[in-house]
């Protein structure tokens, strides 16, 4: 009870406590092995050929996109609506980017959050910490996708666009038949879709022609038919769906293993179609929808702070360590009060749940759960995930940019020490990689994850890393253990997400789990805010009377 307890009001993330200090130098000792081969070794590994600019590039023009446009007017919507006769009090569970991003739209709309988080660090599923040496580790690899209309706008909203570090418009892939080297997908500055078919047929390492052209024809119905096509296709997973539309089985081994893994931390024989095509239309369909860019720093301070110190100039309260223990009802089914692990209870005119949907399902009060709204969310289960950090006693021949890794075990990397500015360092390298699927690691000890890693990475760095240490040294690592996050994206899914509104009177969510075009994400998180605040603005701004009080009439069910 206790373990779910301390994780409820944000991501469940359970960070790996680390090892006793014997453990961690004796593995440190023997990671350390010979001296580095001399340069000669290096020069196996070709990444030379990527010739990826090392810097960053302009802001794309996303004020020009319709999504960007239509996320907008929902923002100006909710600033523009009807001032509430006295704001409503709404006490908000979870610090994470949809619980920050409920109670940032919420003081839009001219009402007063009090957000509430069982931890002492903000952001859920993008939290951080700093290491004794004062270096940050992170609970994942968060990359900003042009195709994350909601995030730029709050971006811009906050005013700190500047702190997103855009990289080159390309897609780069490992080669695990020719170890050192990488694919890419470049993108050139055209329209979409043309750019991203440009970039698909001058890519020959990968495809060959008559692949490219059935995969390209199994795409065309998503195309044609947009988003009611691919939200039938929730009752496949992407090898049935590449099988039935006849894509060659090498489609999926050499491009959609990487990008299942990337999406949901999961192979393609268990993820939706659904997740896949949301994907492509979107990275399709909009001329920098695949642009990939870096925070500056970490997200707990360079992202959620912001809106924390927006939320406060206007109000609203953050408080940390403040945990929900449980939901107390009222007779009649509403939410009396949250009680918190550290005796206190607290009562508002709403209530929001922005926890994780395994965590709101373990405080979910016992009425509740004999309702189809909530028992289906039964069928939403948290994936775990490894994230993994190591800092290298020197610099490896890494690009500015993230990489697909294609292993069986790491999903994606980067060298943080290249690709973000707060983690720069000129002379070694720090790789954050994504270890998924995770399913079977989440239990073994960082000792086993971080051997296994190695192997992988004396792969795609055959020249500068070797499994036994004998090359470039670790100087340290952290693994971050996460075995509840964003919720597996398995077929059958969609009809389990529930809206932000939900049958009982006082109460909504918000979270990535919740109803929203977006994927289980970043973006989903934030968009999910945004509808929840929208949800309450609508339902409440104009009433005559407050959600503790009667109504003659319900608030309509969306």
């Amino acid at each position: 009870m206790q373990a779910s307890a301390v994780c409820s009001s944000s991501a469940a993330a359970a960070v790996a406590g680390p090892a006793s200090q014997q453990r961690r130098q004796g593995f440190a000792a023997a990671m350390r092995g010979a001296p580095l081969q001399q340069a000669a070794g290096r020069a196996a590994r070709r990444t030379s050929a990527l010739k990826v600019q090392a810097r960053d590039f302009p802001k794309p023009e996303f004020e020009v996109e319709k999504t960007f446009q239509e996320m907008e007017a929902i923002s100006n919507a909710i600033k523009a609506a009807p001032r509430p006769k006295n704001p409503l009090s709404v006490v908000i569970a979870g610090a994470g980017l949809a619980g920050l991003s409920t109670a940032k739209y919420l003081v839009d709309a001219g009402h007063k959050p009090i957000v509430l988080e069982s931890r002492d660090v903000l952001g859920g599923k993008v939290a951080a910490w700093k290491d004794e040496d004062g270096d940050w580790y992170e609970t994942g690899l968060h990359i900003f996708f042009g195709a994350y209309p909601n995030l730029m706008n709050l971006f811009k909203e906050l005013d700190i666009e500047d702190r997103l570090q855009w990289k080159q418009h390309s897609m780069i892939f490992a080669m695990p038949d020719s170890p050192g080297e990488f694919s890419r997908f470049d993108f050139p500055d055209l329209p979409a879709p043309l750019n991203g078919i440009i970039a698909i047929l001058q890519n020959n390492q990968m495809l060959t022609w008559p692949e490219k052209i059935r995969f390209a024809l199994g795409l065309l119905p998503a195309i044609v038919f947009g988003q009611p096509y691919v939200e039938a296709q929730d009752d496949k997973t992407v090898t049935e769906w590449m099988r039935q539309q006849g894509v060659p089985d090498r489609v999926n081994d050499e491009v959609f293993i990487a990008m299942a893994k990337a999406l949901n931390f999961i192979d393609p024989d268990e993820l939706s179609m659904i997740c896949v095509l949301i994907a492509l239309n979107r990275f399709l369909q909009e001329k920098h929808g695949s642009k990939m860019a870096f925070l500056d720093g970490a997200p707990p301070e360079r992202l959620c702070q912001p809106i924390v110190d927006y939320v406060t100039a206007r109000g609203g309260e953050v408080r940390m360590k403040s945990g929900i223990k449980n939901i107390e009802l009222n007779e009649d089914g509403t939410v009396k009060q949250y009680n918190l692990l550290n005796g206190e209870s607290i009562t508002a005119d709403l209530y929001v749940s922005a926890m994780p949907v395994d965590i709101v399902k373990k405080l979910m009060p016992e009425p509740w759960g004999r309702m189809d709204f909530f028992s289906r969310l039964d069928k939403l289960v948290g994936v775990p995930v490894i994230n993994i950090h190591i800092w290298f006693d020197r610099k490896l021949s890494t690009v500015d940019h993230l990489l697909f890794s294609r292993s069986p075990l790491l999903s994606v990397y980067a060298d943080m020490s290249v690709t973000c500015k707060e983690y720069y360092d000129p002379n070694k390298s720090m790789l954050e990689l994504v270890f998924a699927p995770a399913e079977k690691w989440i239990g073994r000890s960082d000792e086993d994850i971080i051997a296994a890693t190695m192997q992988e990475l004396e792969r795609l760095f055959p020249g500068e890393v070797a499994a036994d240490g004998s090359k470039a040294q670790i100087r340290k690592y952290k693994v971050v253990k996460t075995p509840l996050s964003v919720y597996k994206t398995v077929p059958e899914c969609e009809p389990c997400r529930p809206t932000q509104r939900t049958p009982i009177r006082n109460f909504y969510l918000a979270g990535d789990y919740t109803k929203q075009r977006y994927l289980a994400s970043m973006e989903g998180a934030t968009f999910s805010g945004k509808l929840c605040a929208q949800a309450i603005a609508e339902d409440w701004n104009t009433s005559s009377v407050k959600p503790s009080q009667a109504a003659a009439k319900e608030p309509a069910l969306a």
